[in-house]
């Protein structure tokens, strides 16, 4: 099995992809044999159906098109907000870039898809776009794993993204059918405190900004906060899924999708997912010069 990788910053990470997929394509021999880019997924800035993580994206949406195209990659339109209403459902933004996602398909094999919340807007969808796919958001924070299981068994979702408390009950989760394995997809980086139960309110406190309502900023209450995210705390997470436990211990269970977060962060430490998750060590160092990294660039 392959591990195939959901990347964050469709939008926000554009002339980073640039890059990174010529080399990797053009390149393979710099990156692990049993992995792939499954999607890459986002939004622009202000997108009214937007949720999780907003305010960030501003690729023309033509260039971003072009370059999915041109290397077959499925991309995911990220309209998760939570508190979607039935006179939300006609935003022109959104339904403008559902019909240019979906024409995709009918000029490829690769099929687009939505990273949706919200019922309403997945019934609203099913029908206006029936050539797109769903992934069901894990702004759902599904901690419990009879919810889990329930959700996988929709059939109109392709996949679930659990809540990452969840990533590793490995009896329960091997207890699921193959055909549920493989709808999946384990958040691996989070950095968010385990502990959290204010996490389904931070969300919506998104979701209500994307619908231009007056929301005060969400002040997360974890003692690590103020440091915000880093790479190296997220490791340090009980939940965090690092390139050994996938490869020698979710492949061979069955799994085989992992969601790297990331939206909101800057395109610098995105390239550290990169490296860490698809790059294999020594060839880290040529994708950051080609990328980046010069004889005569100055940190200081």
């Amino acid at each position: 099995m392959k591990a195939h990788f959901h990347l964050p910053g469709l939008f926000e990470f554009y002339e980073l992809y640039k890059k990174f997929l010529q080399l990797f394509y053009e390149h393979r021999e710099y990156f692990y044999d049993n992995c792939d880019i499954g999607s890459i997924y986002g939004a622009p800035a202000d997108c009214l159906w937007g949720g999780g993580r907003v305010g960030f994206g501003d690729a023309d949406i033509n260039d971003v098109l072009n370059l999915i195209k041109e290397y077959g990659i499925s991309a995911r339109l990220t309209f998760s907000n939570s508190l979607i209403t039935e006179k939300h459902l006609a935003d022109k933004k959104c339904n403008m870039l559902c019909e240019a996602f979906e024409k995709v398909a009918s000029n490829t094999n690769v099929l687009n898809g939505v990273i949706v919340h919200s019922d309403l807007l997945l019934d609203y969808l099913k029908k206006r776009y029936p050539y797109m796919y769903f992934v069901s958001s894990t702004t759902k924070v599904l901690t419990d794993f009879n919810d889990l299981k329930k959700e996988l068994e929709r059939e109109e979702y392709r996949y679930v993204v659990p809540d990452f408390r969840l990533n590793k009950e490995f009896n329960k989760l091997e207890s699921l059918s193959q055909e549920l394995k493989d709808k999946v997809e384990f958040l691996c980086n989070e950095c968010c405190s385990f502990n959290c139960n204010e996490r389904k309110k931070c969300y919506e406190n998104v979701s209500r900004k994307s619908l231009g309502e007056e929301a005060e900023d969400h002040i997360c209450h974890s003692t690590d906060a103020k440091t915000g995210y880093r790479f190296s705390k997220a490791m340090k997470n009980p939940a965090f899924i690092g390139t050994d436990l996938i490869y020698r211990g979710y492949l061979p269970n069955g799994f085989s999708n992992f969601k790297i977060e990331g939206r909101s962060l800057g395109s610098a430490i995105v390239l550290e997912f990169l490296l860490y998750y698809m790059t294999k060590p020594e060839y880290q160092l040529n994708v950051r010069e080609e990328i980046y990294l010069d004889s005569t660039l100055d940190l200081f």
